[in-house]
C-alpha cells in the first residue's frame, strides 16, 4: 500500500503528539522521575502510634494544599513509620504537628501538616517528626460500637418522649429558626470582616479583666449595696407602686407647668446661671454671712431678754436710741461739689455723672468705714478696692486726700486725680448758692407763694389738717 505524502505527514504529526502526551503523563501525572530517582522531592519520616488506615500514595497537605504523598507505611519496634515524599520549593516549618485525618467515614485518610509558627527553619530531607507531635483519628469501628451502646442505653420511651417534646417545642418555628440561622450567618460574616478589631479587643481585654479582679472588693460592696437597695424597694413595694401609678399624672402636671412658664422660664434659668456665677465668686462672703446670721439673730433675741418674765415687760426691748448725730461727720470727698449737687426735692432722674462716685478718703479713715473703698476683693484675698476693675488689676486704691476736708471743698485733691464731673446734657444744676426764701403761709387754705412765683398748697399744715404719715412727709409739696 502506497501512502500519500499528506497521510505520512499526518501520521508523523500524530506520533509526535502521542509522544509528547505520553511524556507529560509519565513525568508530571505519574511522577516517574520522582518514583525512580526522587527528583524534585525530599523525604520526611513521621512516627505514628498506629497506621489508622493510612495507606501508600495517600495525600499530604500543608495549610489545606497538597504538597506531597505518602511514599510508604511500615511497622517498627515502637509503632508505625510513614515516609512522606514532599515537593521541593515549598518551605514547611519544622515546628509543626502531623495529624492523620479521614476525608469520609469509610476511609481515604491523609496526613495534614499543621505549623505552630510561620518562622523558624524549614523541613529538610531526612527529618523525623516524633510521635509526640503526631495524632491519629479514633477507629471508626470502635466509634460506631460506642455510639450504638450509647443509643441502646437510652430507654425507648424516654427517647420517644424527648423527640416528641422537641417536635412540639420547635413546631411551627421554622421561619423564626430560619431568621436565627440567617442572623447567625450574617453575624459570622460581619465578625470575619472585623476580625482585626475583634482580635485587638481580645488581646487588649486583659487589662480590663485585671481591673475587675483588682477591684473585686469594691464590686462585692457594690453588689451588697445593690442588694440592700433592691431589698428596700421590695419592702416598700406599695409606695413604689403608688409612685408608678401617680407618677405619669404628676409628670404631666409638671409638663403643663413648664408649658405655661415657657415664655419666662428660659429667661429665669439664664438669670439663675448669672446668679450662680456671682454666687461662685462671692462664695467666701456668703459663707461668712451664713456664719454671722445666727449671731445676729441671737443679738436681736437678746434685746428683749432683759425684761422678760418681769413686771417691766411693758417697756419692750432693751435698746438705746441715743442719736450720735454727726459722729463721725459725713464723708463728702469724692462726690460732686456742693454747687453741682441736686436738691432732694427734685423728682426727675437725669443720667448719672461720669466716673465713680464714692467716698475717696483713706481706707483706714473713720469716715464711711463701710463705703465702696473698703469692699473686699474676693478673687484677690487681702486686697480692698471700690471697683471690680481695680480688684482684677494690679492697681491699688489711692485716696483724693487724707479725709479731713469734710468742710469747705471736700474734693481738695492732693494726689492729682480728676474730680468727678456731671455729664453733659443733663438737667441744669441748681444755683451756686440757693437763696433763703420766706413765704407767707395761709393756715386756712394751706397756700403759699414759693420763691419761683408759683402757688403751692400744703393742706396738712392747716389747722384742720389730717394726721400726717411718714409717706406724706417724704413727698414734695404739690404745686397748684
Amino acid at each position: 500500500m502506497v501512502l500519500s505524502r499528506k497521510v505520512r505527514i499526518q501520521l508523523v504529526f500524530f506520533a509526535i503528539i502521542t509522544l509528547v502526551g505520553g511524556s507529560i503523563m509519565t513525568f508530571n501525572y505519574i511522577g516517574l522521575p520522582n518514583l525512580l530517582f526522587g527528583i524534585g522531592h525530599y523525604r520526611v519520616t513521621v512516627e505514628l502510634p498506629e497506621a489508622a488506615g493510612l495507606y501508600k500514595n495517600a495525600n499530604v497537605t500543608y495549610r489545606g494544599t497538597e504538597v506531597g504523598r505518602v511514599q510508604s507505611v511500615d511497622l517498627d519496634s515502637t509503632g508505625v513509620t510513614a515516609v512522606l515524599s514532599l515537593k521541593s520549593g515549598i518551605d514547611i516549618p519544622k515546628d509543626l504537628s502531623a495529624e492523620v485525618h479521614s476525608q469520609s467515614s469509610v476511609g481515604e485518610q491523609y496526613v495534614a501538616l499543621l505549623p505552630h509558627s510561620d518562622g523558624g527553619p524549614a523541613l529538610e530531607n531526612g527529618d523525623v517528626i516524633p510521635e509526640s507531635r503526631t495524632s491519629v483519628p479514633p477507629d471508626i469501628g470502635t466509634l460506631l460500637d460506642s455510639t450504638n451502646r450509647g443509643l441502646e442505653a437510652i430507654p425507648d420511651d424516654n427517647l420517644q418522649t424527648a423527640v416528641s417534646e422537641a417536635s412540639v417545642a420547635v413546631g411551627g418555628l421554622g421561619p423564626d429558626l430560619s431568621r436565627l440561622v440567617r442572623g447567625s450567618t450574617q453575624l459570622a460574616i460581619d465578625a470575619r470582616k472585623n476580625l482585626d478589631a475583634l482580635t485587638n479587643l481580645v488581646d487588649n481585654s486583659r487589662p480590663i479583666l485585671d481591673s475587675q479582679s483588682d477591684t473585686a472588693g469594691s464590686i462585692d460592696a457594690w453588689a451588697a449595696n445593690l442588694a440592700s437597695v433592691t431589698g428596700q424597694l421590695r419592702d416598700e413595694n406599695p409606695s413604689v407602686q403608688g409612685i408608678l401609678e401617680r407618677g405619669p399624672a404628676a409628670a404631666d402636671e409638671v409638663r403643663q407647668l413648664f408649658d405655661r412658664l415657657q415664655p419666662t422660664l428660659p429667661v429665669v434659668m439664664a438669670n439663675l446661671v448669672t446668679l450662680g456665677g456671682v454666687a461662685v465668686t462671692y462664695q467666701p462672703a456668703l459663707e461668712q454671712l451664713l456664719v454671722l446670721i445666727p449671731s445676729a439673730v441671737e443679738i436681736v433675741q437678746a434685746a428683749g431678754l432683759t425684761n422678760r418674765n418681769t413686771k417691766q415687760d411693758y417697756k419692750g426691748a432693751f435698746l438705746s436710741f441715743n442719736l450720735n448725730l454727726n459722729l463721725p461727720p459725713p464723708c463728702t470727698t469724692g462726690y460732686l461739689p456742693p454747687n453741682q449737687a441736686r436738691t432732694t426735692s427734685l423728682t426727675d432722674y437725669p443720667d448719672r455723672p461720669a466716673g465713680d462716685l464714692y467716698c475717696r478718703v483713706p481706707q483706714d479713715s473713720m469716715f464711711n468705714v463701710r463705703g465702696a473703698r473698703n469692699y473686699p476683693c474676693l478673687e484677690r484675698p487681702g486686697k480692698r478696692a471700690p471697683t471690680a476693675q481695680m480688684c482684677e488689676s494690679d492697681e491699688n486704691y489711692v485716696p483724693l486726700n487724707e479725709g479731713t476736708y469734710w468742710k469747705g471743698d471736700p474734693n481738695a485733691t492732693t494726689t492729682g486725680q480728676p474730680v468727678p464731673q456731671p455729664r453733659t446734657g443733663t438737667a441744669p444744676a441748681p444755683p451756686t448758692a440757693a437763696p433763703l426764701a420766706v413765704a407767707e403761709y395761709d393756715p386756712a387754705t394751706g397756700r403759699y407763694v414759693g420763691p419761683d412765683g408759683r402757688v403751692y398748697t400744703q393742706s396738712d399744715l392747716a389747722q384742720n389738717a389730717q394726721e400726717k404719715t411718714w409717706q406724706t412727709m417724704m413727698m414734695p409739696p404739690n404745686p397748684k
